[in-house]
C-alpha cells in the first residue's frame, strides 16, 4: 500500500455507538479525509453529525455534492443518497436504486473510493445486519487498498463484518477498540 490518502467507513445496526468509539480514538492530527456511510433510516443526518461531533476529535460534517474530500474532516453520507467519490476526489450524490436494501450503500461508497484512490485507500467495515459493504471490501483489496473489518465476535450485530470476511477476507480483523489506534499508526507514520 502507498501512503494512505483517504479512509472510508461503513456500518449499519449498532453503528452510531461504534462510530462514537472509533472517532473518539482518532488522533487530532490525522490528515486524511474520512467518508462514512451509516444506515440510519432517518430523513437527515444533522442530528447524527451533531452527536458524533460531541465524541470526535475531528470535525464532522454532512458530505455535499461536488465538495472536495477535506483532509482531517469526517464526511457523513446524507440520508437518501448514495455517496460516491469521483476520480477528482470530489463527492457525487446519486438517487440510483438501493443496493443491499440501502441508500446510501456502503458498497457504492467503497467501490467508488477504491477506484479513485486505488492503493491509497483504507476501508473500515463495522457492525451491521446485512451484507452491504462485503463487495466494497473486496473491491478495496482488489485495488490494493487496506481493508479493516471489525471482529464479528466484538460487533453489536455481526452479520455485516462476517459477510465481508467470508467474501473478501481482511488485512486486519480487530475488535472495535483496536481500530482507531491502528488507523493512527497507518496514517501518521
Amino acid at each position: 500500500m502507498n501512503s494512505p490518502q483517504a479512509i472510508v467507513i461503513g456500518c449499519s445496526a449498532g453503528g452510531l455507538n461504534a462510530l462514537e468509539t472509533l472517532f473518539a480514538g482518532l488522533d487530532r492530527a490525522l490528515p486524511q479525509p474520512i467518508a462514512v456511510c451509516c444506515h440510519t433510516g432517518s430523513a437527515t443526518v444533522d442530528l447524527m453529525c451533531e452527536l458524533l461531533g460531541q465524541h470526535a476529535t475531528l470535525r464532522v460534517v454532512e458530505a455535499r455534492e461536488r465538495a472536495s474530500l477535506e483532509g482531517g474532516v469526517i464526511h457523513i453520507a446524507p440520508s437518501g443518497y448514495h455517496l460516491l467519490v469521483e476520480a477528482s476526489h470530489r463527492f457525487a450524490l446519486s438517487v440510483d436504486e438501493r443496493v443491499s436494501f440501502a441508500r446510501p450503500s456502503i458498497d457504492v461508497l467503497f467501490d467508488s473510493a477504491a477506484e479513485a484512490y486505488r492503493d491509497g485507500l483504507i476501508g473500515v467495515l463495522l457492525t451491521g445486519a446485512n451484507r452491504d459493504g462485503a463487495e466494497g471490501v473486496a473491491r478495496i483489496r482488489h485495488c490494493g487498498g487496506v481493508a479493516i473489518v471489525q471482529d464479528p465476535a466484538d460487533a453489536a450485530v455481526p452479520v455485516m463484518p462476517q459477510a465481508a470476511l467470508e467474501l473478501a477476507g481482511a488485512d486486519h480483523c480487530l475488535p472495535l477498540a483496536a481500530i482507531a489506534p491502528l488507523l493512527n499508526r497507518l496514517c501518521l507514520t
